[in-house]
């Protein structure tokens, strides 16, 4: 298993069998303890992950979120960036179905591979067959902006009342990516308090299905660096991007001008 085409089902496999483990795990456990199932959900998808990757790639490096981070995958060609459960917050609360499980591989400074399960959907979005999207958005159809549920960016409402769109929140940052290749929402943004593994897996998806993905500069997004952080991403339609760059660029522009600026 050391082709291309097999890391996709590789990410693929084991996103989708980490993501039954913990559908079980909510069943078996209930809503009664949060804390407790929070916990229990982050430990034992990041064991089997960790297990299946050593097994399946043992000269891979892993960074998790879940896991001692080792200096030594700076070193490494091939790198797995995992999220063993994206959206713990909402996995913890019953009805909820905005949580994931990130499985992405990057390799020689590219993500190559990559696959969100979300298990409570019943679906897992990955590099194997990624999503089809049409070619236009509908005309006249009102944007969807997906924001976090608890931080949503400061700018994203200015943003939403300049293009006259309409703000969706949610959980896991992988729901909302995959909210965006399916349809469900036009654009994906976020600023602030996230790591590489919020995203390397979504995004890997997002541009197999050729969607923009950014830092909200427009800048590359990068991974497997030294420091996990990486704290803004915007993901949408290519044809939407240069627009929404702009309106992120002005509305910090107006954030830096202060109380009293004049024009």
């Amino acid at each position: 298993m050391n082709n291309i085409r097999d890391d996709h089902e590789v990410a693929r496999d084991l996103a989708t069998e980490a993501g039954q483990l913990l559908l079980r795990l909510r069943a078996r456990h209930g809503f009664a303890e949060p804390d407790v199932l929070r916990t229990l959900g982050d430990r034992t998808s990041h064991e089997f992950l960790f297990s299946a990757l050593g097994r399946l790639r043992p000269s891979d490096a892993v960074l998790s979120e879940e896991g001692v981070d080792d200096p030594a995958r700076l070193r490494a060609r091939r790198v797995w960036i995992i999220d063993p459960l994206d959206g713990t917050r909402e996995f913890a609360e019953s009805g909820r179905v905005d949580w994931a499980v990130h499985v992405a591989l990057w390799e020689n400074g590219a993500l190559v591979a990559g696959a969100v399960a979300l298990p409570a959907q019943g679906s897992t979005l990955s590099t194997v067959d990624p999503p089809w999207l049409p070619q236009e958005r509908p005309s006249g159809q009102r944007l969807r902006i997906t924001v976090s549920r608890s931080r949503p960016p400061a700018f994203a409402q200015r943003m939403a009342t300049q293009l006259g769109a309409e703000l969706v929140p949610m959980g896991s940052a992988g729901a909302k990516i995959c909210s965006v290749l399916l349809g469900m929402s036009d654009i994906y943004v976020h600023a602030g308090g996230q790591y590489e593994w919020d995203t390397a897996a979504p995004v890997a998806v997002a541009q197999a299905a050729g969607l923009h993905a950014s830092r909200i500069d427009g800048s590359a997004l990068r991974y497997n660096v030294a420091d996990p952080l990486l704290p803004d991403v915007l993901v949408c339609r290519s044809e939407l991007s240069g627009m929404l760059l702009a309106s992120i660029r002005d509305g910090a522009d107006l954030d830096s001008a202060g109380p009293h600026a004049g024009g």
